[in-house]
Order: structure tokens, then C-alpha cells, then sequence
């Protein structure tokens, strides 16, 4: 049995115990959280322990979800790590690129797992669209979500829309040259809505857009490559792929074929989770790396610095 632990079981967190206290061959041993009253009512739905103090678990547990807020993500999670603790870390990995490092390097000192949450990895649709991505092009997404007072102390960029750059930097491969970018601060005091047009080395663009402050939520993707069309939907874990056909005769026009691709649903979390602890138990490296991390969190901290100069020569700043 995997000995784990949640620290942090608040919107997301909860979640983490929930999917680790039905899974087979892993053992929560508790949870822990800064807010006593919610801690305790989750350790008493989960059936297992709370704890005040993240550092009372250390010596009974292999690995940890860490759900904090992302100020504390460095100074927890290095600790976890330095006590021999593998640890998934919840998007974005860190604050900042040294933070970032910092838990990088301290996981490869002692040998354990670092994985970082970047959910939509795991997500079915995406992992289906994966396997027919050849020479992506053109990307363009929308990622909106009804207005939260959770994550306020991150904006819209390290909220949501670092996972669409994460999974469009996955699939496209190749670096960002470029990068122009819009924000607005709406209901918070950081952005709350924002678009990004990012340039790649390879010739392909993407348009991607993110709200926090919208009035339904929307998570899709499109992308083109050449004579493919592939749209996906996030929340319904649906994609499909339009095929552009030659003629069947000489003098025949074009074909389109249309089909939805086959995908497995699951639900992502889950699928994160158990990919986890395959990764502590078979001493194999994390699907998602602190360095995936580490490049998703670069790319998002550009594009919020590029909305930033915008704001300011606009006068929003």
C-alpha cells in the first residue's frame, strides 16, 4: 500500500482525497489544512486522519498531494521532498522560475517524484487528439469560467490559460519566438480576462483566450494542420477530426471526411492520480516533469508581463 496525504483540501484538494480514498493499493493516511473546521469535515467523509501540521506526516507517508495556494508551493513542497516525500503539485508549479528550480533540483537531490497537476493532460479527448497531431499550424482556444474568489492571487494567465499554453506547447513542439497579449483586471485586482497570440519557431500560431469572469463555462480547442481540422471539447471529452480526401477521379472535386475520434472517458483527476502513483511505485518519471512545469510556468509568466506592458501604455496600469 502507497502511504499518501492531502495538504490543502480545499476546491481542489478535496477532490485529491476523495479519488486517493477509493483507489486501490494506496492507503490516505490523512489530510491537512490551514482551515481546521474543513480539514476535519473532509477527513471525516474520507475516513482518515487530519492534521493541522503538514510536517506531523512526515516519516508515514511515501507521497502527497500538495493543493496549497501557490505562494506556499515552494517552501512546502521543498520540505516534502527533502523528507524523502514524492509530491504532485498543483499547477502552476511555482511563482516564479527560481521556485520552480528550487523544487526541481531539490526532487533530483533526493531522488523522488515531482509531478506537476497539469490536468488536461490527462484529459481522454486530449490524449485521443494526441495520437493524430502530426504538423499543427493553427490553434485556437477558449478557456471561460464563472467568477471564483478561489485563486484570486494569481490572475487569469496562471489561473486558466496555462493549460492551454501548456498543452499547445506539447503538442506544437517547438519554441515561442513571439508573443503579443491583452488583459483586463475586471472584478480583481489582476487580470481577469486575457488573450494571447503566440508565435512559434515552426511556423505555427496560436490564439488563445482565457476568463474567469464569464457567464458559462467553455473549455475547447481547435486546431489545424495541413488537410486536418481537429475541434475538442474539454468538458464533454469529445473530439473529432475533419479529413480533407483527394479526388476520387480526375475531374472529381475534394472529400471531406468528418468522423468523432474514439476516446475513453475517464475522469481526468482520477487518471492524473493513479498515473501518479504508478510513477512513486515503479520508480518511473511523472508524466507531467517539473520541467513540463517549469516551461508552462515561463510561457504564462510572459504573456502576463506582455499584458502588463499593454496595460500600461494603455493607461489600465
Amino acid at each position: 500500500m502507497l502511504k499518501v496525504a492531502v495538504i490543502g483540501v480545499g476546491y481542489l484538494g478535496r477532490h485529491h482525497a476523495r479519488i486517493y480514498s477509493n483507489m486501490s493499493g494506496v492507503d490516505l493516511v490523512g489530510v491537512c489544512d490551514s482551515n481546521i473546521e474543513r480539514g476535519q469535515a473532509i477527513a471525516k467523509e474520507y475516513n482518515t486522519k487530519f492534521y493541522s501540521d503538514y510536517r506531523e506526516l512526515f516519516g508515514q507517508i511515501d507521497a502527497a498531494s500538495l493543493a496549497v495556494p501557490t505562494i506556499d508551493h515552494c517552501l512546502i513542497g521543498c520540505e516534502l521532498l527533502k523528507n524523502k516525500v514524492s509530491v504532485l503539485i498543483e499547477k502552476p508549479i511555482a511563482c516564479t522560475l527560481s521556485e520552480a528550480d528550487k523544487l526541481i533540483s531539490t526532487a533530483q537531490a533526493n531522488n523522488v517524484c515531482l509531478q506537476i497537476g497539469h490536468l488536461e493532460r490527462f484529459n481522454p479527448a486530449v490524449v485521443a487528439v494526441s495520437k493524430v497531431v502530426t504538423t499543427p499550424r493553427f490553434f485556437e482556444t477558449h478557456r471561460m469560467s464563472l467568477f471564483s474568489p478561489r485563486s484570486l492571487d494569481i490572475d487569469v494567465v496562471m489561473d486558466l490559460m496555462v493549460h492551454d499554453l501548456d498543452i499547445i506547447s506539447w503538442l506544437v513542439k517547438s519554441p515561442v519566438i513571439n508573443i503579443s497579449a491583452v488583459g483586463i483586471p475586471v472584478i480583481s485586482p489582476k487580470f481577469d480576462i486575457a488573450n494571447a497570440r503566440l508565435e512559434f519557431a515552426n511556423g505555427c500560431i496560436a490564439n488563445v483566450t482565457a476568463s474567469r469572469i464569464s457567464s458559462e463555462k467553455t473549455r475547447k480547442l481547435r486546431l489545424f494542420q495541413p488537410g486536418v481540422y481537429i475541434p475538442l471539447d474539454y468538458v464533454t471529452q469529445q473530439a473529432a477530426i475533419c479529413s480533407l480526401l483527394p479526388p476520387k477521379t480526375a475531374i472529381g472535386q475534394p472529400v471531406i471526411e468528418a468522423g468523432l475520434l474514439p476516446v475513453a472517458t475517464d475522469e481526468p483527476l482520477r487518471a492524473e492520480l493513479a498515473a501518479f502513483v504508478a510513477s512513486v511505485k515503479h520508480n518511473q518519471p511523472p508524466l507531467v516533469t517539473g520541467k513540463d512545469g517549469r516551461n508552462a510556468l515561463a510561457l504564462a509568466l510572459e504573456v502576463s508581463e506582455k499584458i502588463a506592458e499593454h496595460a500600461k501604455k494603455v493607461g489600465l496600469l
